[in-house]
């Protein structure tokens, strides 16, 4: 017999994640119990579901999974998580029971370093600086004067902070370009790093090094406010940072700081608080570009998510071994 398939997810944030074509492969792979997702696990509805569940297909806004979930679902294998991170909703219950996980925090990837790559690129071009001139110099006089000065793409240096499956696949993207690549993290040593093409150093030497920082480290309480005051002075003057990664592992405060100075700029996709409050610098400051958190996959982009959760359910249902399986033991490094 068939496993039953149920999803568990707030459909207004998950729109594109399982078009009809990825709904129809499932109905091949599996019985769709109730094609509407769950939003809460505390009413009728959900404990007939989940009675009937043998893999449950999650997203963003699916409620935490506890011990009280389990019990309403005594025959779940396998949670596919159609997004990125599991930490925040996956109780260490789940792993006890011998339940499978698997996210797709791989295809969420792919669009961050796509936004990354273009940042770099526009970084060093300082195209937001020359598109905020050109509106306020529009007989271009002041602008070709700065033509002369050291701005590009050629023989720059990039900084990237987080050898992370994002900051790995930005040193790839980035290769054809001819920049210089420092990486800095501390689970790398300089022959892993050779072989990705960089050259891993300290994080202060990282940030005196680079024209571009680029962070990609993962959200832990070792690296909570790791982009300090002193890390953000040692950045050399037109200096930009980038951070695609989580908004905590930059001092805010400093940044804005920093920023007041116009020594630096900066492009922010993610902040500390997620949104911030209407009076932030961020919102007005010149030499800032702040994005509301789009670097992840949005829209179409989605859809990456649910073939890889469909994907990984049509291996587990044959049997065959999961690519992208969470174990417990890999939490405490995964962002």
């Amino acid at each position: 017999m068939k496993p039953g398939i149920a999803f568990a997810m707030d459909p207004a944030r998950t729109g594109h994640v399982l078009p009809p074509d990825l709904l129809a492969r499932l109905a091949t792979l599996g019985r769709i119990v109730d094609p509407v997702p769950l939003k809460r696990f505390d009413d009728a509805r959900a404990r007939s579901v989940l009675a009937a569940t043998e893999i449950l297909v999650t997203g963003w806004g699916c409620p935490t999974i506890d011990a009280a979930v389990l019990g309403l679902a005594p025959h779940l294998r396998l949670v596919a998580h159609a997004a990125g991170t599991v930490k925040h909703f996956i109780g260490e219950e789940v792993y006890a029971a011998g339940i499978r996980v698997t996210h797709a925090a791989e295809a969420n990837a792919v669009p961050v370093a796509e936004f990354t790559l273009a940042a770099i690129l526009f970084a060093a071009k300082q195209v937001f600086r020359f598109h905020r001139l050109y509106r306020e110099d529009r007989h271009r006089g002041r602008i070709d004067a700065l033509k002369g000065q050291p701005i590009g793409n050629y023989r720059k240096t990039v900084g990237i902070v987080g050898a992370s499956r994002i900051g790995r696949r930005v040193v790839a993207l980035l290769r054809p370009f001819g920049f210089t690549m420092l990486l800095y993290d501390p689970h790398v040593d300089a022959a892993e790093a050779a072989l990705l093409g960089v050259e891993a150093v300290p994080l202060g030497q990282l940030m005196a090094r680079s024209d571009v920082v680029s962070l990609h480290a993962p959200a832990l309480p070792a690296t909570r406010h790791m982009i300090s005051g002193p890390m953000l002075a040692r950045l050399s003057d037109g200096a930009t940072l980038i951070n695609t990664a989580r908004g905590i592992i930059v001092d805010e405060e400093a940044l804005i700081a920093e920023l007041r100075t116009g020594r630096i700029s900066a492009i922010i996709d993610v902040t500390e608080p997620e949104v911030p409050p209407p009076t932030s610098p961020l919102y007005d400051l010149p030499n800032v570009f702040l994005t509301p958190h789009i670097a992840g996959a949005v829209g179409t982009e989605r859809t990456r998510l649910g073939e890889m959760a469909v994907d990984e359910i049509a291996r587990f249902c044959a049997g065959e071994p999961l690519l992208y399986e969470v174990h417990p033991t890999l939490l405490e490094r995964l962002a």
